[in-house]
């Protein structure tokens, strides 16, 4: 690969995010795309290799905030013609190669009287410069992947909190060679081509090393020469347990609880995944939820619409309460009920909305369609949908 080359590599565009991204953005795309073509996941699949390669490639720069300035600035140096050739004062009428070791100083070389040259400039940002030879044996371990389950909880369980337990397979260290990957009797030995470190320095031209994953061990910084016959040399199996995850009160329905250190099992010593729990909630015969409010529609007579009145309602953790109806309170009016709703991460509580439902009895008894008559005989006169028939209204 060429200077030119490796300059216009966009990393941004390898991790599918934008150039102004916000760290936690290029995270989360950078665990999206190693999860999706890691070669523990799908072995054997070079393509899928070659991409993760690629995306490691693209996270070790833009996941360090003082690399990604660096390469943000090179990057810009080079789209403003610093780089390539141009027509200048060497040969007579000619064309002069423009070589960034002369810009800084015999970085081609890692020498001349400008000291480290470019090399110095940008070479600890990839992992040293053309000179550096210096590599350190990883001792952290790989972290467990995360794992995401589902869980269904009655709609008391979610306003006020419940613990619930959980049956997870997931990924573990083989119970065969103890997460060696090597079989019994046998251990693996250190890569001698990444020292252990599970990626090495590949030149890119001129004073430019990258850091990629090593082909030899994959990113292990192992390598197992009689593979487990279990786990066939991936040193993983899976793993079939119970544990108890606590769903925070206030949950809602679809929503996604964060549980950490409750995912897959770390590599060699590495801490464990996250526990993602989607948890769904069942709905409830009487209350319903808007937000953090609790809602309940309550069935009203005409003659308490009508001349007002005192109502008892339910809640759902606690004792009735009563709520006034004013006089000529239409059907579908709400009433709300502070403090009576499900509970907020700061400590407070929604709101409990009561919706009136007048009833309109089916059949009337002898007295009560006299008194019916006699009401619509005082109201004569009124009439209810004249405004329907007014210059503006139908036709």
């Amino acid at each position: 690969m060429t200077n030119t080359d490796w300059a216009t590599k966009d990393f941004y565009k390898v991790l599918g995010v934008s150039k102004d991204a916000s760290g936690a953005e290029i995270k989360k795309a950078y665990r999206k795309l190693a999860r999706a073509n890691h070669p523990d996941s799908k072995p054997g699949d070079k393509v899928a290799e070659e991409r993760f390669k690629e995306v490691a490639e693209a996270y070790d720069v833009l996941g360090d905030e003082e690399k990604r300035k660096k390469y943000d600035e090179m990057r810009t140096l080079f789209a403003g013609g610093g780089y390539g050739p141009f027509t200048g004062g060497g040969a007579p009428g000619g064309t002069t190669t423009f070589d960034l070791g002369d810009l800084f100083g015999g970085a081609g070389t890692g020498s001349g009287a400008g000291g480290g040259g470019l090399g110095d400039l940008f070479g600890g940002m990839f992992g040293g410069g053309a000179g550096s030879g210096t590599r350190r044996r990883s001792t952290a371990g790989r972290r467990g992947s995360d794992i995401e389950t589902t869980a269904t909880i009655g709609f008391t369980d979610a306003v006020e909190g419940v613990t619930v337990s959980l049956r997870l397979a997931s990924e573990a260290p083989c119970p065969e060679c103890r997460g060696t990957g090597a079989r019994a009797g046998s251990m693996p030995r250190v890569c001698p081509e990444c020292d252990g470190v599970g990626m090495r320095a590949a030149s890119v031209g001129g004073a430019f090393t990258m850091n990629e994953t090593c082909p030899s061990c994959r990113g292990r910084g192992m390598v197992v020469d009689d593979p487990c016959p279990a786990c066939r040399g991936s040193g993983r199996g899976l793993s079939d347990r119970v544990i108890q995850a606590r769903i925070p009160a206030g949950v809602k329905d679809g929503q996604r609880i964060r549980i950490k250190g409750k995912g897959a099992a770390g590599e060699h010593g590495g801490p464990p995944g996250d526990l993602f729990v989607v948890v769904n909630v069942t709905p409830h015969p009487l209350f319903g939820r808007s937000g953090d409010n609790l809602t309940i529609k309550v069935p009203v007579g005409f003659d308490e619409a009508a001349l007002g009145a005192d109502i008892k309602v339910p809640t759902l953790l606690g004792p009735p309460v009563t709520v006034k109806i004013p006089a000529g309170t239409p059907n579908g009016r709400s009433f709300r009920v502070r403090g009576r709703g499900a509970p907020r991460k700061d400590g407070t509580k929604g709101d409990l909305l009561v919706t009136v439902d007048v009833q309109v009895p089916a059949t009337l008894s002898e007295d009560a369609r006299h008194a019916v008559e006699a009401y619509r005989a005082a109201a004569a006169g009124a009439d209810l949908r004249s405004r329907l028939f007014d210059a503006g209204g139908a036709r």
